[in-house]
């Protein structure tokens, strides 16, 4: 595969993908593609079909983001008991609620 190709961009933008391109990639004809500028180069990138399909378990072997936020409601739940047995413990000495 050649990795360098010139095309020419039409009067309303658009540019013709070489074949080789397209099968490296495995774009089909009708597929969305993606279009973003990374360091000054204009990048496509072909959109997946199924796109939920195409990301499920990528973060697979990753930490668990819902042990995570498990662990950080359990802290938030001791911290805030924390703060109304203190609160508690300070209107008692004050003689509120006797």
């Amino acid at each position: 595969m050649r990795l360098f190709h010139v095309v020419k961009a039409s009067a309303k933008g658009q540019v013709v993908v070489p074949a080789e391109y397209r099968r490296a990639v495995g774009l089909k004809p009708g597929q969305k593609v993606g279009v973003y500028i990374a360091d000054g180069n204009i990048v496509l990138h072909p959109i997946p079909e199924d796109v939920i399909a195409a990301f499920s378990g990528c973060l697979k072997g990753g930490p668990s983001l819902t042990a995570e936020l498990v662990r950080e409601h359990q802290e938030e739940i001791a911290r805030e008991e924390r703060e109304d047995r203190e609160r508690a413990r300070r209107l008692r000495r004050a003689g509120v609620g006797s």
